[in-house]
């Protein structure tokens, strides 16, 4: 089992400016959030006033929390390129913009590894055969506002995006559009996803890839209760007998749920032993501009065929 760190480096959409201090100054496009981040225990490089200069700063309140501003107005929504796709960027009362940075090697690794696969399995075919025929399909559970549906998506998979909440997966619907994959093959599904494996089970459902970012705590739409330490592991073996006969990747990643990138890669080692591949794992972070710090921001746990 191999373990590295990931790294989403400055880039023109989007950059860390600072941390420390259990926040973190952050730029989206032309617009400067700051937000809390309990990972940041260290002091700042920047003076204060840079800080003063964010055009909303985040302020937590009981279960939810609100945007202050610096007296200018604080968009609603704006659009930022990033990753080669287009996301809508909308703080939330629960500090979220609708955009995890730190997950864009694995959204690169995904169109890899479909790519790639999709390449050898279509030169393996009969030469008679159209290179369009394998269509490899994967399952995004969780998938919030779609950053990895739509790495997928543009590798030419068939995708199921699964999260739910209504707002989340309307959100990424509006992100495949601004990123050109509106009539791509994405099944949109709002659904609790222990619940959605069961029934795709019974339906004989198989998929080539398969994606999980759980939380730590959620609920269903139906107010179905999602708890990591009770519900993790049975969920993972469920996806197993989703996999396909030729089955392509596994990843996994994690926010805030306080576990080590072992935990998560100690389940994918069934995959390993039956279909042959590898397991590698690690730590998800985002290196802030100038001063090269590494923002710790999750983890993950990936297998891949051979």
């Amino acid at each position: 089992m191999e373990r590295i760190t990931l790294t989403t480096q400055p880039a023109q959409g989007y950059e860390l400016l600072d941390s420390g201090q259990e926040e973190k100054l952050e730029r989206f496009g032309e617009v400067v959030l700051a937000r809390p981040d309990p990972q940041a225990l260290w002091e700042k490089h920047l003076p204060e006033e840079a800080w003063q200069k964010a055009q909303g700063r985040y302020v937590r309140g009981g279960r939810e929390g609100e945007w202050l501003t610096d007296g200018t107005t604080l968009p609603k929504e704006w659009g930022i390129e990033f990753g080669g796709f287009n996301f809508l960027i909308r703080p939330t009362s629960f500090k979220h913009t609708g955009l995890f940075p730190e997950q864009l090697a694995n959204w690169e690794w995904v169109g890899d590894a479909l790519h790639k696969t999709s390449l050898l399995r279509r030169d393996k075919q009969a030469p008679n055969s159209s290179a369009e025929n394998f269509v490899p399909s994967v399952l995004n559970l969780f998938g919030y506002t779609g950053g990895a549906t739509l790495a997928a998506a543009r590798a030419g998979a068939s995708v199921t995006h699964v999260d739910a909440s209504k707002v989340a997966v309307a959100w990424a619907k509006e992100n495949a559009v601004a990123s050109g994959l509106g009539e791509a093959p994405i099944r949109w599904m709002v659904d609790d996803a222990m619940l959605f494996v069961k029934r795709e089970i019974k339906r004989g459902k198989r998929y080539d890839g398969i994606i999980m970012d759980p939380p730590a705590f959620g609920h269903g739409p139906k107010d179905e209760l999602w708890k990591i330490e009770n519900d993790f592991i049975e969920l993972v073996r469920l996806c197993g007998e989703l996999l396909s006969d030729q089955p392509l990747f596994f990843l996994m990643s994690g926010y805030a749920a306080g576990y080590s990138p072992l935990a998560f890669a100690y389940n994918l080692e069934q995959f390993e032993k039956k279909f042959g591949g590898g397991v590698t794992c690690g730590d998800l972070t985002i290196e802030e501009k100038g001063s090269g710090r590494l923002l710790p921001c999750g983890i993950f746990a990936r297998w891949q065929s051979k």
